[in-house]
């Protein structure tokens, strides 16, 4: 079904059945839930709690398990804060946040998987591209900095890449 035809189909509906429609799929799907919940109560800070606590735990786990140091992890977050259409500042936080607790990580710890670095450059990337996107690029400059000084001084194999995309969107 195109738009189109959902917004034909939606007009013939009276109010009644048009709100008996909303709360069935209120009722039959998470998703839905969840977006209706956060647009009427966005309680953000509790949401950006979890989303570190999620993200910091593939690195420094609770339990006494090996980190398992997933970017899925933090996608996955990113992606249901888009959905919920979070505030842009927020969700830049946490990508950088993801960055910077990998880099923490690595800080303390040998990683030998090239998969890593090649990871967290394009989270890197997607996030200067979100910046720039909505024009927020200046309010984390230092941060930007920082990412791409901290590639340097950790020995990253793609360290140079870092600081070059740094310099492309802080200029």
């Amino acid at each position: 079904m195109s738009k189109r035809e959902l917004r034909k189909y939606l007009k013939d509906l009276t109010k009644e059945q048009l709100e008996d429609q909303i709360v069935d799929v209120y009722n039959r799907f998470k998703e839905v839930k969840e977006y209706y919940d956060f647009a009427f109560n966005p309680r953000e800070n509790e949401l950006m709690e979890q989303c570190r606590f999620q993200i910091s735990k593939e690195y420094y786990p609770v339990t006494s398990r090996k980190a398992k140091m997933r970017r899925s992890v933090a996608q996955k977050w990113i992606k249901k804060l888009i959905l919920l259409d979070a505030d842009a500042s927020l969700l830049a936080d946490v990508m950088l946040f993801n960055i910077e607790i990998a880099q923490t990580f690595s800080g303390e710890h040998i990683i030998r998987q090239e998969s890593f670095f090649t990871s967290m450059y394009k989270s890197f990337e997607e996030a200067l591209r979100f910046f720039s996107e909505k024009g927020i690029v200046t309010e984390f400059k230092g941060r930007i900095e920082k990412i791409a000084g901290d590639a340097c001084d950790q020995q990253w194999p793609n360290r140079q890449a870092f600081e070059d995309l740094a310099d492309m969107y802080i200029q």
